[in-house]
Parts: structure tokens; C-alpha cells; sequence
């Protein structure tokens, strides 16, 4: 058994300092001993910050890669470099844990896939928010079956003004979208996950760019640029599953509504439905009446071994280095995640086209 992963980082931007190596500082069991980034004072203040005495830093992955003084990379780049940086990881031989979405486009995403198959690498996705407690427990009950068999249900990512201004999130190039992609693609995740359904057979969607338009706009993270927004700001889906289950999605970064929710889902099955928009609720039929129930989740976190409390992304990145260390199965699969990009992209062929977009099973 391995008595310390070592870790290296390759994107020491927003994403990174927010979540991976905060949450990665706190397993015991992993140490971050190389960290990249094209701008490569990035990588030198994460080294200080919280690489191991001696931790390496590099402006080129491909460099870092030769070195291999690693066992595990995380990825935290834009989105048009997921697909590379990873699979050029597994075959270098190193585990991978690629933050959302998992590619681009679905075709990068199927190669993700089989080259951690092939080369019997780990390949994860940060889908982080399958690890708050009112995910984790509505988890459970849709494994024990008290809501039935759940046939319809709704993805939302909806925010009304927070239109992320900085980094590269409003170009489409380097993104391949905005809201959906961005947000929409945690929503979609936690839905299929609840509903165990990875068999979409068609999809129709609609996308923005109305909002973006405008000048000097109101917005939590200050206003954008509209030339600069070149992706959109809105985007819906009407996604069917091959057991006839139906799935609506709904992303913005803005839209003129009071209906905000963002990483939460609506389920309603044969015996019971179940919501996040007031915490987490259950509701059904018992003895010929109507219930609704509200389920106390504590304070809000799951009890650590040392009695703090932590974060989705905590038990995320906890769970991640002990499937290494203990050889097993991540929570977020590869395949699972290979879906949503699926899904994302034919949403935005169908807006683009006008018309459906039917899909086929990749792995069986």
C-alpha cells in the first residue's frame, strides 16, 4: 500500500486555488510535489503556498510529464486542453483527476475514456457536488429505491446575474461554451447520477447570447465586456432516455428571473419525488395523503475522522487519493461523465441546427 500519493498540479489558476489544492492540503495520505502553469509565477506561488519542501515547477506539462517524480496529476486547465493533458498523463502512466466538464467535445471525452482503459490508469472528473450531504443522501434513497422509478426530472443551473468575467470563461474557443457547459454540466451530473440513467436517445436545445449584449450590465462579479462574450448566457435542454424517462436542463450566468438554483435537481419517480430548492424534500402519498418532508441534514457537513467538518470538495479530493491507495473505483467514473459531455454537446448541435439530436450508446 502506498503511504503517500504524490501529486502534480498542472493549472495553478482559479480553479486550482480555489478547490484542488486546498482540499489536497488537507488528505494526509497526499503531497503536492510539482505544479505547472503557462504563466509560470502561477506555478512558483503554489509551490510556495503548498508544494513540498523542493516541489518542482514547470511552464510546459510536457516537461513536467518527462520528469514523472509523480504518481497522480491533476488537471484545472481551460477546457480545450482537458482532453490532451490527460490522456498524454495516462500514458505517461499517471492517475488523472480532470476538473469539469471532462473535454470539449464528446469525441475527446471518448478517447479520455479508453486510454484510461488501455493503459489501466484512474480517470476521474470533479463533479464535487456529488459529495454534499443532501446529494449523498438523496443518493441513498434512490439506491434503495424509495422514490421508484424516477421518469422525470429537472437539472437546474440557473444563477440571475454572475456572469464569471475573469479568466478565459466567456471565450468559446478555449471553453466550447458558457452557462451550460460551465454549470449546467454539475446539474446534469448529479441528475443522472440520481437517476442511475446513462442511456440518452434524444436530445433537443436551445441556446442565448441576449443578456451578453448588453453594455455596463449588473453583475456579482462586475460587467463584461460584450465583445468579449462570445459564448452564451443562457441554454436549455429536453433530453429523453431510451426507458422513456424525460430530463429537462436549465443553465444561464444571466437571465431576468427570481427562480434561482444552481448544482440541484427535481426527481419525481412511481413512489416518491424529491427537490433542493428549500433544503433537501421528500415528498409522496401515504395512507391516501399527501406528505412533505424536509430532511435535517445536520449543519451542513459531514463529520471528519478529527470531528471538523468537511467540505464537498474535501471528501472529494479524500476520496480520490484513497481509491488510489486502496485500488478502487472512484465515485465519478469516466464513462458516467463521458455522457454529460454527450449530452452538452448535442444541446448545443440541436440549438444550432434546430432540430433533435439522437445519440447512440458508446460503452455498453
Amino acid at each position: 500500500m502506498t503511504e503517500k500519493v504524490r501529486v502534480a498540479i498542472v493549472g495553478c489558476g482559479g480553479i486550482a486555488n480555489g478547490k484542488h489544492m486546498p482540499s489536497l492540503s488537507k488528505v494526509k495520505q497526499a503531497e503536492m510535489v510539482a505544479f505547472c502553469d503557462i504563466e509560470v509565477e502561477k506555478a512558483e506561488k503554489a509551490a510556495a503556498q503548498y508544494g513540498v519542501e523542493g516541489a518542482k515547477v514547470y511552464s510546459d506539462y510536457k516537461e513536467l510529464l518527462a520528469d514523472g517524480s509523480f504518481d497522480v496529476v491533476h488537471v484545472c486547465t481551460p477546457n480545450s486542453s482537458h482532453a490532451e493533458i490527460s490522456i498524454a498523463a495516462m500514458e505517461a502512466g499517471k492517475h488523472v483527476m480532470c476538473e469539469k466538464p471532462m473535454a470539449k467535445t464528446s469525441e475527446e471525452a471518448r478517447q479520455m475514456v479508453e486510454t484510461s482503459k488501455r493503459t489501466g490508469q484512474k480517470l476521474t472528473i470533479g463533479y464535487n457536488n456529488r459529495f454534499r450531504p443532501d446529494s449523498l443522501h438523496l443518493h441513498k434513497l434512490c439506491e434503495r429505491g424509495d422514490l421508484g422509478e424516477v421518469y422525470y426530472a429537472k437539472a437546474h443551473a440557473i444563477r440571475r446575474r454572475a456572469v464569471p468575467t475573469w479568466g478565459v470563461f466567456l471565450d468559446e474557443e478555449k471553453q466550447g461554451g458558457g452557462p451550460l457547459i460551465d454549470i449546467g454540466t454539475h446539474a446534469l451530473d448529479l441528475t443522472l447520477w440520481m437517476m442511475n440513467n446513462y442511456k440518452p436517445k434524444a436530445v433537443l436545445g436551445t441556446t442565448y447570447h441576449k443578456l451578453g449584449q448588453k453594455e455596463n450590465a449588473a453583475n456579482a462579479f462586475g460587467s463584461w465586456d460584450p465583445a468579449k462574450f462570445t459564448v452564451e448566457d443562457s441554454a436549455f435542454g429536453f433530453i429523453t432516455m431510451e426507458n422513456g424517462a424525460t430530463i429537462v436542463l436549465e443553465s444561464s450566468w444571466a437571465l431576468n428571473t427570481l427562480d434561482v438554483d444552481e448544482a440541484k435537481v427535481s426527481l419525481s419517480g412511481t413512489e416518491a419525488g424529491a427537490d433542493m430548492k428549500d433544503g433537501l424534500r421528500i415528498n409522496g402519498e401515504d395512507n391516501s395523503k399527501l406528505y412533505t418532508t424536509k430532511v435535517d441534514l445536520g449543519p451542513g457537513g459531514v463529520a471528519f475522522y478529527d470531528g471538523s467538518v468537511e467540505s464537498d470538495a474535501d471528501i472529494e479530493a479524500r476520496q480520490w487519493i484513497e481509491s488510489i491507495i486502496n485500488d478502487t473505483e472512484p465515485l465519478v467514473k469516466p464513462e458516467e461523465a463521458f455522457v454529460v459531455t454527450q449530452i452538452l454537446e448535442a444541446i448545443y448541435e440541436s440549438a444550432k441546427t434546430g432540430k433533435a439530436v439522437y445519440l447512440e450508446e458508446v460503452f455498453a
